[in-house]
């Protein structure tokens, strides 16, 4: 197949963003679509050309990094990873635009790559269990009714990808902070400290200057771990607890 790419080059946060156009040749409909950007790498290089940047790491759909809009749409066409995207899902002559996660808490580092450390600093502000929990047997004598347990596992799938952010229209991070609430807020371990996780991870979720929730749903549409957009429901009610108590 032949592929005509639209990539938004970047060389830093603070550079002008220029869209520039690629031809990519021999492209095989069994070609993950970072194997597309592979080739693409290395006829740049023969021209003597800067390769494009973007991030790859795990490939197999666990770490989230692999991060682009495609044709508009977080990940691409496919509810998946990038780096589980394959070119079968377009066809010969088709016109690709890439961009990167848009939104000013994912500064652009270079090119598709940004630097997402505000979900570092979301998850640092609350998104752990620090009290003494006890040791693995003690936590396996605990009873956790199934529900609680199935939706706690749900929620904790999240790989903070940040394709929510992408695509929300606010670029909010609400799905991926709450996911990290309700999966440790739905389980006796997360009991201690649920009220202050809400509070301080919220604070820190719109201090790094990620934008409101307005309940539009396009974060669940694009989420690949199928995050379900009801864990916001939880979020507000955990927080609403919190603000009464601390009233």
């Amino acid at each position: 197949m032949k592929i005509s790419l639209k990539v938004m080059r970047q060389t830093g946060a603070s550079a002008e963003p220029r869209l520039v156009n690629y031809d990519v040749l021999g492209v095989s409909e069994d070609m993950s679509f970072l194997e597309m950007l592979d080739v693409l790498n290395e006829q740049l290089t023969e021209r003597g050309e800067e390769p494009v940047a973007f991030d790859s790491d795990c490939r197999e759909g666990i770490c989230g990094m692999c991060g682009i809009v495609i044709n508009g749409v977080a990940h691409g066409p496919e509810r998946t990873t990038t780096c589980q995207l394959h070119m079968r899902s377009f066809k010969d002559g088709d016109v690709i635009t890439l961009e990167p996660w848009r939104s000013s808490a994912f500064p652009v580092i270079k090119d598709l790559v940004v630097d997402r450390s505000a979900f570092d600093r979301i998850i640092d502000a609350g998104g752990y269990i620090s009290v003494n929990t006890g040791a693995a047997p003690d936590a396996h004598a605990t009873p956790v009714p199934k529900a609680d347990a199935d939706r706690a596992f749900e929620a904790a799938a999240c790989i903070s990808c940040g394709a929510c952010v992408a695509a929300c229209p606010n670029a909010s991070a609400m799905l991926f902070t709450a996911a990290k609430v309700t999966h440790l807020g739905l389980l006796p371990q997360g009991q201690p400290e649920r009220e202050a996780r809400v509070v301080n991870m919220l604070a820190q979720h719109d201090a790094e200057g990620f934008g409101g929730c307005t309940n539009i749903g396009e974060c669940a549409a694009v989420c690949p771990k199928e995050i379900p957009l009801d864990v916001i429901s939880t979020l507000n009610a955990d927080l609403g607890r919190a603000l009464v108590h601390n009233a």
